[in-house]
């Protein structure tokens, strides 16, 4: 009869020591599912604020692996001390609650932070900024705790410590990569970033449960309720029509006194406007339609690299109707947006090209008299279109005597980024001109031949009417760019670093993001 018993309790244990293997093993997974999950859901949050450069992602990069490496020792020193399943199922239930409060957290620091910017207080913002990076290190420390407590729980022969802890890291790290490209492009894409972390959050609470038991199911339960919550406007702003976040960006768009506008990301800068019986703005878009008297003879194809919602292709073809454009825009959630509610589809010449930018290019076999490159806004460039080999690119795509155009951010006496731009411009274009024609905007112009200064002049007098009070300010101010002797290349063009010193400075100088309009203002 003993014998009978100590085989009972025998079976019993093993069963029992598999389920925990188990339930470790699926533990561990969904803790690097939920953790990079919660990552991707920290850059996306941050995005409709900070933007998404690589100074933001290298901030929540460097936190996520700062609290991983302060989970995994705190998990190793808790799990000698008390070695126990219950343990371990709590930390990670708790650190699923922290990432489900994350969204409806971070509102009012988010808030705090754009407040600081807006009224100039560079510090309260970088203090701010950093206070809602905090918010993830709590549920991410806890969360790299799970690895080493696991592997404490999971070995019972120290002979077998070797293969038992490669299967959990291997199982953490396949779980982390789950999480990633599910977040990224499957999760955020169609329910949203909030979402998102509420899903990382339920995954990882039901795992943790399953070391507690069924009452617990009950957390889990409660944080799938909240995926039902609506989730409501990211940035609650005057006029705001419309939002969505992209498999790029933050789409949000706003209708004020009948004026419609395109922001993206954090919403620094206008990137499309819309007037229903007008294509002039008052701003940047109209620069554009300045420039092409200079190349001296009818604008025939254009590419646009930024088309965004389509400002400039629907001006140009008001005013140079004859021209062929060519829209390239990497995001097809702003095409749609364009299309809907930026009067994309009003110039009939119009062809709209999903596509970066420089792969573009060096895909096309087009020769055009004018690019447009609209996607310098600030606060960030794409550093790939600000090289010597993208200008170099350029020219080969341009007909003889093509120019192009580039709208380089600025602020008022900085110009340290468009003074880079432009000199390295000019060591493969024979004549570049600038036009600081607004206070955050200067405009580059590389021209493919050298032409006297007095014949750019009298070209300029031939701009079509409405034009013409634009091209008088161009042909006053445009003034010629040396090239540089420390050109930007694709190995190094530290744009972002630039940016965000001409940023903070200014600033830092009591400045406000205040803009002039352009003669051309309705």
């Amino acid at each position: 009869m003993a014998e009978a018993l100590g085989a009972k309790e025998q079976a019993a244990e093993a069963a029992e020591g598999r389920s925990l293997a188990v339930a470790l093993n699926a533990l561990v997974f969904c803790a690097g599912a939920g953790a990079l999950a919660t990552e991707i859901g920290a850059a996306r949050l941050l995005a409709p604020y900070y933007g998404s450069s690589t100074v933001v992602w290298a901030n929540v990069i460097g936190l996520v692996l700062a609290s991983l490496s302060v989970g995994y020792w705190i998990g190793g020193k808790v799990a000698d001390r008390s070695p126990s399943p219950r343990v371990l199922g709590r930390i990670v239930v708790f650190a699923a609650v922290l990432i489900a409060a994350v969204p409806f957290a971070a509102g009012p620091f988010l808030d705090v932070s754009v407040k600081g910017l807006d009224q100039v207080s560079a510090g309260a913002a970088i203090g701010s900024f950093f206070a809602v990076l905090a918010l993830f290190a709590p549920p991410v420390t806890l969360l790299g705790m799970v690895s080493p407590f696991a592997i404490r729980l999971a070995i019972e022969d120290v002979r077998d410590a070797g293969s038992v802890a490669g299967r959990l890291y291997a199982l953490s790290t396949a779980g982390s990569l789950l999480g990633t490209f599910l977040a990224a492009l499957v999760l955020i894409p169609a329910i949203g970033t909030r979402r998102t972390l509420l899903a990382a959050a339920l995954l990882v609470a039901l795992s943790g449960a399953a070391l507690l038991g069924r009452r617990w199911l009950v957390v889990a339960a409660g944080l799938g309720v909240l995926l039902a919550v609506p989730a409501g406007a990211v940035r609650a702003e005057p006029g705001l029509i419309y939002e969505k976040e992209s498999r790029y960006q933050f789409i949000h768009v706003t209708e004020l006194h009948g004026v419609r506008r395109l922001y993206l990301n954090e919403g620094l800068a206008v990137h499309s406007i819309w007037r229903r019986d007008t294509v002039l703005t008052g701003g940047e878009w109209d620069t554009y339609l300045a420039v092409p008297p200079l190349i001296g003879r009818p604008l025939r194809k254009v590419a646009i690299l930024g088309n965004a919602g389509g400002t400039t292709a629907r001006a140009l073809g008001v005013y140079y109707p004859q021209a062929r454009v060519d829209g390239v825009e990497l995001d097809p959630a702003v095409t749609a947006v364009g299309r809907r509610y930026f009067g994309l589809d009003d110039n009939p010449r119009l062809r709209v090209i999903t596509a970066d930018a420089r792969p573009f290019l060096r895909r096309t076999h087009e020769r055009y008299d004018l690019i447009v490159v609209d996607a310098y806004r600030p606060p960030y460039v794409p550093f790939y279109l600000a090289t010597r080999e993208f200008f170099r690119l350029a020219r080969s795509r341009l007909a003889p005597g093509g120019a192009i155009v580039l709208n380089v951010a600025a602020t008022p006496g900085d110009h340290r980024l468009a003074e880079h731009v432009s000199g390295t411009i000019a060591t493969e274009f024979p004549l570049v001109l600038t036009w600081q024609a607004l206070r955050f905007n200067q405009f580059v112009i590389g021209l493919d031949r050298p032409v006297p200064r007095p014949v750019l002049v009298r070209r300029l007098r031939h701009a079509p009417d409405g034009l013409r009070p634009l091209t008088k300010l161009l042909g006053r101010a445009m003034r010629t760019a040396a090239p540089s002797a420390d050109p930007w290349t694709d190995d190094r063009a530290p744009v972002e670093w630039i940016t965000d010193r001409m940023i903070l400075q200014f600033a830092a100088r009591g400045g406000r993001f205040e803009e002039y309009p352009l003669p051309t203002a309705p």
